[in-house]
């Protein structure tokens, strides 16, 4: 059986030639089972929204309540957390939420996660960082500095506030890239392992004997299964929400930093 880290390794599924950019040099643009994992959650998102937004009715169906909910779930939380302005942001924070969701639950169904790439996820992270620059310096201009010196906090510790805020500040992609990375690889690490126990357990139980007992651990670890999918799904989820959550509140500081 293959090691629980086999699941995550990136290999091509559609071999194409370098491609030379000027500046950039020879650029492999194969398709691999990460870029291939991209494509289809993408597409599974772009068929779901069709089929929701084809024929909207007065009384929803089922899948229109699913899709209108989402709009709805995403809208509320932008303008719950940065206010009215909000709504300026949500085609981007919402794009993020369900392509990571997209993403995060294909993994629980097909052999790869690309999530549990770092390099996804800090793309993500690294985009909505630019973003939350661009927006500061656009909305607060000089402004925008303000938030690395929260107001209230006396002139003589300055010096130790000021060096704080700017680390935490340029961490903020590198914990949201980690966050996302290491909860999806753990998380189906986890289950590798345990479901690595059911085969060895069965396999020595076949011995007979006193060996049968195998077969008590093996349920168990069948039982460890189970409730470490179900808890899975719940954090495919979860990772989500969190990454969208993280994102509107960068993005309120990048509005309101004027005013701290």
């Amino acid at each position: 059986m293959a090691d629980p880290m086999h699941q995550f390794e990136v290999h091509k599924v559609v071999d194409i030639p370098p491609v030379n950019v000027p500046g950039l040099g020879l650029i492999d643009i194969s398709i691999t089972n990460s870029s291939l994992a991209m494509m289809v959650a993408f597409g599974l998102v772009v068929l779901f929204f069709s089929v929701v937004t084809a024929s909207p009715k007065v009384v929803p169906g089922r899948m229109q309540v699913v899709g209108e909910g989402m709009f709805s779930f995403i809208d509320d939380l932008a303008t719950g957390v940065i206010g009215p302005e909000g709504r300026s942001f949500f085609p981007y924070i919402f794009t993020l939420f369900i392509f990571i969701l997209a993403m995060n639950m294909l993994g629980m169904f097909t052999v790869f996660t690309a999530t549990a790439q770092l390099a996804v996820g800090l793309t993500f992270a690294l985009m909505t960082f630019a973003l939350v620059i661009v927006v500061g310096l656009v909305r607060n201009g000089l402004g925008f500095f303000k938030l690395f010196l929260p107001s209230g906090v006396p002139w003589y510790l300055w010096i130790l506030v000021i060096p704080i805020e700017i680390i935490s500040f340029f961490l903020r992609p590198v914990t949201l890239s980690l966050r996302l990375f290491g909860n999806m690889l753990g998380g189906h690490v986890a289950m590798k392992v345990f479901a690595g126990f059911i085969v060895s357990l069965s396999a020595l139980a076949a011995a007979g004997g006193v060996a049968y007992l195998a077969y008590v651990a093996a349920f168990l670890a069948f039982g460890g299964v189970l409730a470490l999918t179900a808890l899975e799904f719940l954090v495919a989820f979860l990772q989500a929400f969190v990454f969208a959550v993280l994102t509107c509140v960068y993005l309120n500081d990048a509005v309101h930093a004027g005013h701290h």
